[in-house]
């Protein structure tokens, strides 16, 4: 399968959610911004605190951002999940949306892989009708509003 613009966004795959309430599914009406990082990433750290500040400002506009860590280095799910939630805890003590761990890499290949995504950061923006409506750097997500209504 591939994954571009106006394709139906692909399921939510999360094992672990670190932060914020477990999300399953994309609810109708809702932008979802999808950030992929890691704690390896030496960008992902400003991008991470400009979502922050993202979903500050329009968190009343139905905007919900999710941060999906992948590609954590370690030698199981569970000292993966503790580095990051220390990370998490250390770098980002403001955070304000929910975090989920892709240790087995599910989330990784339904997005992207799919879209043939190379590096990290990358943002997903998932419109309110469910679809693709932009991929590529969360440096430019505030320009993001032209691509979705009501944004």
């Amino acid at each position: 399968m591939t994954l571009g613009l106006e394709s139906p966004a692909p399921p939510i795959k999360v094992e672990n959610w670190l932060r914020g309430q477990p999300l399953t599914s994309f609810q109708p009406g809702k932008v979802y911004i999808v950030e992929f990082w890691a704690t390896w990433c030496a960008s992902c750290v400003a991008a991470l605190s400009d979502l922050v500040q993202l979903q500050e400002k329009y968190r009343d506009s139905g905007v919900e951002v999710l941060g999906i860590a992948a590609g954590e280095r370690a030698q199981t799910a569970e000292k993966a999940r503790s580095k990051l939630d220390a990370w998490l805890t250390e770098k980002l003590p403001n955070l304000n949306y929910r975090v989920g761990l892709d240790y087995t890499r599910e989330m990784d290949e339904l997005w992207m892989d799919s879209s043939f995504s190379i590096g990290i950061s990358t943002s997903f923006v998932v419109d309110r009708d469910g679809h693709i409506a932009f991929i590529g750097s969360p440096t430019q997500l505030e320009e993001v509003k032209r691509f979705c209504r009501r944004f």
